[in-house]
């Protein structure tokens, strides 16, 4: 059984060689899923052979020789064409954003050194007055409200001694 699977294996390996062989003198786009098609191999076949992807990268990568001119579709320039539309946006508003930034924080700290704008302990003690303001104003709501009670209890003992009084 296992000179079975060994001489599968081996008649796979020889497929996938015959297809690279095929790819790089045709011209043709080499990759692991267009190999692994035309060697009616599985693409886990070429993961699993290190030696046999190594290969297939080399062959992606190596440049044409011979004088031949790459194959290059119209279709692969176009999309070469729109990722690279894609990245230049995507860093443009990324170029943007840090310069916002930029400009946010070199202003706060010019700002800051002219003397014009309030130091940050300013800011601070402005907004514990406002708060003290704050709790002020309720302590006098109810210093106010504790006055009006006791206006109302002193009629209230007038009345009952009046009323003793006359009895």
């Amino acid at each position: 059984m296992t000179e079975g699977r060994t001489a599968d294996s081996a008649r796979r390996r020889e497929r996938v060689l015959k297809a690279l062989d095929t790819a790089v003198r045709t011209g043709g786009d080499i990759t692991v899923s267009g190999l692994a098609r035309a060697a009616r191999v599985d693409r886990t076949f070429l993961y699993r052979h290190r030696d046999l992807l190594e290969r297939v990268h080399a062959a992606a990568t190596a440049p044409a020789g011979d004088g031949a001119v790459a194959a290059v579709s119209r279709a692969s320039l176009q999309t070469d064409l729109a990722n690279a539309l894609e990245r230049n946006s995507r860093l443009a508003a990324r170029l943007r954003q840090l310069e916002k930034r930029l400009s946010t924080e070199l202003g706060e700290r010019v700002w800051a050194a002219s003397g014009l704008g309030a130091p940050t302990d300013i800011d601070n003690l402005q907004r514990r007055i406002t708060l003290l303001e704050q709790e002020l104003e309720d302590t006098r709501g109810e210093l106010e409200e504790r006055k009006e009670e006791l206006t109302a209890a002193r009629a209230a003992n007038r009345e009952l001694t009046r009323a003793l009084n006359q009895s």
